[in-house]
């Protein structure tokens, strides 16, 4: 499979994390892996890293601070995305085809069966006891019903290359050379385009919440899909290289391979407002994923990285730090003796008026940066 969407990847490999960049964003931990981190997918206790020179990698995210891998399987392609369903990860494994590999027991994966496919194998989306796999043509459909025999039952020829896939109900959410492509999969044996919206260059990525799409697309992109015979696109902003993108209520968390992680509000989505970011000057985003308050990032060189968003006024160190407990809004008459307030931009203040704000008091500076919201009532 040609890997297009992974060529840029050749582009500036440095050795090391470089100083970082951030705002209302912190590193918690990370664990590289052998090759280069290309997907991640994350199930309770353990992230599923697709890393294209070294297969499946099974990291250990218990405990955030200190990521650690214990298991892995060995795929005979490159792997270029991963899913998971069940007590199976299923891996696009490029040239290789989809590998369904078992990890009921995560510290020992094992592969159960295998389905070549002939345009190559990239992303994967699971619903509906098939596999989505992005092909170098279009989208293939593979029955998992039995996971020991995948077998592929439909395709759809998108004329250009799939790169990203999201699976909501019976559509399949297809990004590719071209733009955004919404397929029907109601009968999977017959999936059928039934909209398609341009989009502001090659589409790498899209994670579909509600009535939107919102896209990786060498910038980022939101389109509504209430009417998937109608996508529409609403708002877009550059962004250097967005390779992927997810979603978690208000927020979409945009790997950006040249730009890191960026934190895009999207409570207005016709008005997408950037609000936080994590970078570093050797930065390569490809893949990123959201579970409950942690952000889990795949990065090509460095492997797999665990940041937290912690909102506005939050001061950040490039050095990775253990996650504060959440904070608690608290009305107050004035400062404590020696507390530093921040605005909602991050920005500090120096004579707060009345207004909700973030603090820092001068006992904790010298833990881990805790910072509190507080209402001021002056």
């Amino acid at each position: 499979m040609k890997a297009t969407v992974f060529a840029i990847s050749l582009v500036v490999l440095l050795v090391g994390i470089a100083s970082a960049d951030s705002l209302n964003v912190r590193l918690i931990g990370n664990c590289d892996t052998p090759g280069h981190a290309i997907r991640v997918a994350v199930v309770g206790d353990y992230a599923y890293v697709a890393d294209d020179s070294a297969g499946l990698r099974v990291i250990s995210v218990a405990d955030p601070t200190h990521p650690v891998e214990v298991g892995y399987w060995d795929t005979p392609g490159a792997a270029y995305g991963v899913a998971l369903s069940g007590s199976y990860a299923f891996v696009g494994d490029g040239d290789a085809g989809l590998r369904v590999i078992s990890v009921a027991d995560p510290a020992h994966p094992a592969e159960v069966g295998h389905c070549d496919a002939p345009d190559g194998a990239g992303d994967v989306a699971v619903g509906n006891n098939c596999a989505y796999v992005a092909g170098s043509s279009g989208l293939s459909v593979i029955s998992i019903a039995d996971p020991a025999h995948p077998v592929e039952v439909g395709h759809f020829d998108s004329l250009t290359e799939a790169h990203g896939l999201d699976a909501r109900g019976s559509y399949v959410y297809v990004a590719d050379g071209w733009g955004l492509r919404i397929v029907s999969v109601a009968d999977p044996a017959h999936p059928t385009g039934v909209g398609s919206c341009r989009t502001h260059g090659i589409t790498y990525e899209v994670a579909v919440s509600g009535d939107y799409a919102y896209s990786a697309q060498q910038a980022f992109g939101v389109i509504s899909v209430a009417d998937p015979a109608h996508p529409a696109e609403l708002a877009w902003l550059t962004s250097t290289w967005a390779l992927g993108v997810a979603v978690n209520g208000e927020y979409a968390y945009v790997a950006d391979y040249v730009g890191g992680l960026r934190v895009i509000s999207v409570s207005d989505p016709s008005i997408p407002v950037e609000v936080g970011y994590y970078t570093t000057a050797s930065d390569d985003a490809e893949g990123v994923v959201v579970d409950g308050d942690y952000i889990y990032v795949a990065r090509y060189e460095f492997g797999l990285e665990i940041c937290q968003f912690y909102g506005g006024g939050v001061e950040e160190s490039h050095k990775s730090q253990a996650p504060s407990r959440k904070s608690a809004a608290t009305v107050i008459r004035s400062l404590p003796a020696g507390a530093v307030a921040f605005d909602a931009s991050g920005r500090r203040v120096t004579n707060p008026k009345s207004g909700i704000y973030f603090v820092r008091e001068a006992q904790a500076q010298a833990q881990a940066q805790t910072m509190r919201k507080v209402i001021l009532q002056r």
